[in-house]
């Protein structure tokens, strides 16, 4: 499961990292949530990778319309296989990039414990993911995405059964390249990050309400302090969330 994470990569250290030639101007996000635009980098018909902005929550081609359930997450062992996903894994695959992303661990306390998950050198990550092209019957256009999921490694696990597919640097091409003959390359990609590669500490509830973004949502908290005063707080409908850019 991905439901939050956090892009603050200067969009300069973002470009020579990922390689591609947009010089994007945009602000540090500390809690992106679904529905809202986002950035993916894609492999264009030139053959060289592209910054693209995006809606978070992948639009399916054959669909009617958009719908109100946004796909923001495609399981690994079935992305290739569901009607909604496998077009786009076989034609459309992306990274996506963050360098953050949080999961709440159930328990007896309400709300649930939110915790952010990193790299240990904090260094930024790419998420495997597919993208899509969708156009109404009026003919307006849409692109949208998903992030790929698979099970939880060791580190993760104790908060959450599920975590964001996270490519090594030396499988991106591998990844976003959907010639016919690296389909099945890709799907060996699907599989959880080694043990040590992310660390994970516990949170303020306040990422609970997606009208929060600040940097002071990824500090460090005594997590039997669950700030109750949160509780009350509700996430506000898709529709309703506040933009990226």
């Amino acid at each position: 499961m991905c439901g939050r994470y956090s892009i603050t990569t200067p969009p300069q250290a973002m470009a020579a990292l990922f390689k591609f030639p947009e010089q994007p101007n945009f602000p540090p996000r500390w809690n992106i949530a679904p529905t809202q635009p986002v950035p993916i980098i894609r492999q264009g018909a030139d053959g060289q990778r592209h910054f693209v902005l995006v809606r978070w929550g992948l639009v399916p081609d054959w669909a009617r319309e958009v719908g109100s359930k946004p796909l923001f997450n495609a399981r690994g062992e079935t992305v290739a296989e569901k009607p909604a996903f496998r077009s786009a894994f076989k034609r459309r695959r992306c990274l996506v990039p963050a360098d953050g992303f949080y999961e709440w661990k159930p328990g007896s306390a309400q709300p649930k414990q939110p915790y952010l998950i990193r790299r240990r050198d904090r260094a930024p990550m790419a998420f495997a993911g597919i993208w899509e092209h969708w156009q109404s019957p009026e003919g307006s256009e849409l692109e949208s995405c998903s992030i790929i999921t698979t099970q939880a490694n060791a580190t993760l696990a104790p908060v959450h059964h599920r975590m964001p597919v996270i490519l090594d640097e030396a499988d991106w091409e591998t990844w976003i390249d959907t010639s016919e003959t690296l389909g099945k390359e890709a799907l060996k990609l699907l599989v959880p990050s080694a043990d040590d590669l992310l660390d994970i500490v516990p949170v303020s509830t306040r990422v609970n309400a997606v009208a929060n973004d600040d940097a002071a949502l990824q500090d460090e908290v005594d997590p039997v302090q669950a700030e109750p005063q949160a509780k009350a707080k509700q996430d506000k409908k898709p529709d309703d969330q506040m933009t990226l850019f």
